[in-house]
């Protein structure tokens, strides 16, 4: 974990940006963020898409899906990591701390309340 990033955040941050570990499930109902799961002990955000994962479509969707999520440019947004792979490392270009708190913010929206 990236110092200044909350426990149980998906995301480490980087000079230029943050990086976000997804698991990604094609083929679902609808696109949505799901909430956060740990895999092997680690936070991964839950994201579903209705794209099915043929010529990169899925991960396609996924790059508009967290785009549309934290209100950034679909631009800003890149699956960096893991392209073939139901965890992928998602890469957000912008301040990193001020997407960490977008991050932080979603998050807790989409989390049950303890």
């Amino acid at each position: 974990m990236s110092p200044g990033v909350p426990a149980g955040l998906p995301l480490r941050q980087l000079s230029g940006g943050v990086i976000l570990a997804v698991r990604l499930t094609p083929k679902a109902r609808e696109d949505r963020v799901a909430g956060v799961e740990l895999i092997g002990g680690a936070p991964v955000l839950k994201a579903r898409v209705r794209a099915v994962p043929e010529q990169g479509r899925a991960n396609l969707a996924l790059e508009r899906l967290i785009a549309a999520w934290l209100g950034v440019p679909a631009s800003t947004v890149l699956v960096a990591q893991g392209g073939k792979s139901r965890l992928k490392q998602v890469q957000v270009e912008g301040d990193a701390a001020e997407l960490t708190r977008l991050v932080a913010t979603r998050v807790a929206e989409i989390s049950p309340s303890a």
